[in-house]
């Protein structure tokens, strides 16, 4: 499989996840479950819709990449470039997902220390994306 096929297969399969997120967690909303609702809990509540909002637009941005690279000829995506986007789409919401589990107080857990180190990840897959594709 080339890395076009992957990202576009990953982008998809992340989709549905972050789609079954999103699913959950307006049951949570629906059902009015005080571990998500009360006001106690807006930190988790944030975390996890960040959570959410970054997956499904990464798994866009995968899929995105994956049609790009095979509309463009004679283009491919680096593995480099591959690999950051893949684990930036892990890091960033999972990082948000994990912050939201355990709170302090005010403050998201120690997981929320992944966002920094996917956006790291998203930023050079982005930039180097942008650079492949235009000198092609």
């Amino acid at each position: 499989m080339n890395l076009a096929d992957r990202h576009i297969r990953f982008g998809w399969w992340s989709l549905f996840v972050f789609v079954c997120v999103g699913i959950t967690l307006e049951t949570l909303h629906g059902f009015k479950s005080s571990w998500y609702l009360d006001v106690g809990n807006e930190v988790r509540r944030l975390m996890f819709t960040l959570g959410h909002a970054h997956g499904a637009a990464l798994s866009l941005i995968n899929i995105a990449a994956g049609l790009t690279s095979r509309s463009l000829t004679n283009s491919q995506i680096r593995r480099s470039t591959s690999f950051s986007l893949i684990w930036a789409t892990v890091f960033i919401p999972g990082g948000f997902f994990l912050g939201g589990f355990a709170t302090f107080g005010g403050d998201p857990g120690l997981g929320i220390w992944l966002v920094p180190v996917g956006a790291l990840f998203l930023l050079y897959a982005v930039g180097r994306f942008a650079l492949d594709a235009s000198k092609r």
